[in-house]
């Protein structure tokens, strides 16, 4: 029997996920992390990007984007808080494309340094999105 480790992705809105896994990749403050049972315990910032979950006993995989929060592992559970959570299947690239160009706009048009910041920080959240939604259809 494979071992499995159990996993919540949940945001401020809803719980996204929650279930076995025998995998969990996602993006971390300093690089990607890789999750199995019986990781060493770990509190960490994570980055915006693809959550994937490897699902116990399939060959699928389950496939969240999250825009930034806190992961916290402990060997038998996986706890994802989101600042913001989207199912793969949700994403809609052209909505994405287009906060994406309106965030690149909203950089050129800031008339502050916080205002220039905030479209910054939206921009590179779209591209993450963007990114991580391309990777994911590729691997449909």
């Amino acid at each position: 029997m494979t071992q499995t480790i159990h996993v919540d992705v949940v945001s401020a809105e809803s719980s996204i996920f929650e279930g076995e896994a025998e995998f969990v990749a996602l993006p971390g403050e300093t690089g990607e992390l890789g999750i199995y049972p019986q990781h060493t315990p770990l509190i960490t910032r994570i980055r915006p990007g693809a959550v994937r979950i490897k699902l116990a006993g399939r060959d699928d995989e389950e496939f969240v984007f999250v825009a930034g929060g806190i992961l916290e592992v402990q060997p038998r559970r996986v706890t994802v808080l989101a600042d913001t959570a989207i199912r793969g299947t949700d994403l809609d690239e052209a909505k994405a494309e287009e906060a994406h160009k309106a965030a690149q706009e909203a950089m050129a048009n800031a008339k502050s340094d916080i205002d220039f910041a905030r479209a910054q920080s939206e921009f590179a959240i779209m591209a993450a999105q963007i990114a991580a939604l391309r990777r994911f259809r590729q691997r449909r």
